[in-house]
């Protein structure tokens, strides 16, 4: 594949990249539900000279293009789906689907994949390998879609996996990169605590679970300042309270909900017990009991780093060395982990932030917009991994 044909390409597919990101953003489709999604990923790809396409879940897609001479397989990843949120941004091509909303750049992510699959088809003959591009469902809802389809076998015979993620933490036209570690393991727990409820002007007679729930939210803080290594990161957050329903009641129970966000394997096996100890101990003291559900999430994207050493090497030959920022890892989870099990991989983060354009906004917000100037350098950048490592 010739470099400067490839750019050229890829430049003008960008209108077609902003358009398809504008039709997934107006019919956002939530996790497990993208059917009308799929379908339209689908019918566009057909379209396309030597792509195969199999639909291993209801609405995951994988489309493959082997090319015409030997080499390796490698994977691409994007993921479709879209958020619970009402949009509420002004936006010509706002979501017609209420309570759905592409609030992480899901829509981009496919869009630009597509434009992948266009170049691949258009110079499969020059390919050394096989391309696959893996449609995701269900990012943002675990258990995720992406153990779905590493257990329906789309991950057979892959060398090398890469994905990708529009964001509003980076300056448009620059290319997060990381080796090791890049995303949290993400958990979660509901506590349960169960006391003796009764009426509000009697609280001898009863055993008050918010009280005793109110000590164990301040006691779990202990768990990240007190029993974690300080240079270890960790984040402990109590989200969500359920108790109680009148004001002069002590109820039942109260239950705790939250999240845990780990980079240490080890210290995510820990912490359950310690919830459990200070929680014990907590209610022991005021005569209560609990339970404790914990929900394993998504694991740590962890970023191969021979094949982070490609990807900054095919940067550096599109876009300039300059287009390369060495970032920290983030807290947010990315269910893309559980497609990495077999094979290294290198999930880059792109820049979509320009404050002039109101797109400094974070994610998971119904005043998000993005960026799609970002979408051109995230072409670029698969572009330039389909080159260096199939061209």
């Amino acid at each position: 594949m010739n470099k400067e044909i490839l750019i050229k390409e890829a430049e003008e597919l960008f209108a077609q990249v902003v358009e398809w990101r504008r039709h997934f953003h107006e019919n956002a489709e939530l996790s497990f539900q993208e059917y009308e999604t799929t379908d339209y990923i689908e019918a566009q790809l057909k379209e396309l000279e030597g792509v195969e396409i199999s639909r291993p879940t209801k609405t995951g897609l994988v489309a493959r293009v082997k090319g015409g001479l030997p080499g390796r397989k490698i994977a691409f990843r994007a993921d479709i789906d879209a958020l619970p949120i009402t949009e509420d941004n002004g936006l010509e091509f706002m979501s017609k689907n209420p309570g759905a909303m592409h609030a992480c750049g899901h829509d981009g992510h496919t869009a630009m994949q597509m434009a992948l699959a266009v170049l691949a088809s258009r110079h499969r003959s020059e390919i050394k390998g096989e391309a696959v591009f893996i449609f995701q469902h269900a990012e943002e809802l675990p258990p995720g879609g992406a153990v779905e389809l590493y257990e329906a076998g789309v991950m057979e015979g892959v060398e090398e996996l890469y994905g990708c993620h529009l964001s509003s933490n980076y300056p448009t036209g620059k290319l997060g990169v990381r080796s090791g570690a890049l995303t949290a393991a993400t958990d979660r727990f509901d506590i349960t605590i169960k006391g003796k409820g009764g009426h509000s002007a009697m609280p001898d007679q009863c055993v008050d679970p918010i009280i005793t729930g109110a000590q164990v939210i301040t006691a779990l803080q202990n768990i990240v300042s007190r029993n974690i290594r300080p240079l270890e990161p960790v984040v402990l957050s109590v989200c969500q309270l359920t108790a109680g329903h009148a004001y002069n009641v002590i109820p039942h129970e109260m239950v705790i909900t939250g999240s845990v966000r780990t980079f240490s394997e080890q210290v995510r096996r820990d912490i359950p017990e310690m919830i459990k100890r200070i929680t014990g101990g907590v209610c022991a003291s005021t005569g209560a009991e609990f339970e404790l559900a914990y929900e394993w999430g998504y694991a740590s994207v962890i970023n191969d780093e021979v094949l982070t050493g490609y990807v900054e090497e095919a940067l550096e030959g599109w876009f300039g060395p300059e287009s390369i920022l060495p970032i920290e890892p983030v807290m947010p989870g990315e269910d893309f982990s559980a497609l990495q099990k077999d094979c290294p991989a290198c999930f880059i983060e792109i820049g979509t932030r320009d404050e002039a354009k109101g797109t400094a906004t974070p994610h998971h917000n119904p005043a998000y917009i993005m960026d799609e100037e970002g979408m051109r350098y995230g072409l670029g950048l698969l572009a330039a991994i389909m080159h260096h490592r199939l061209g």
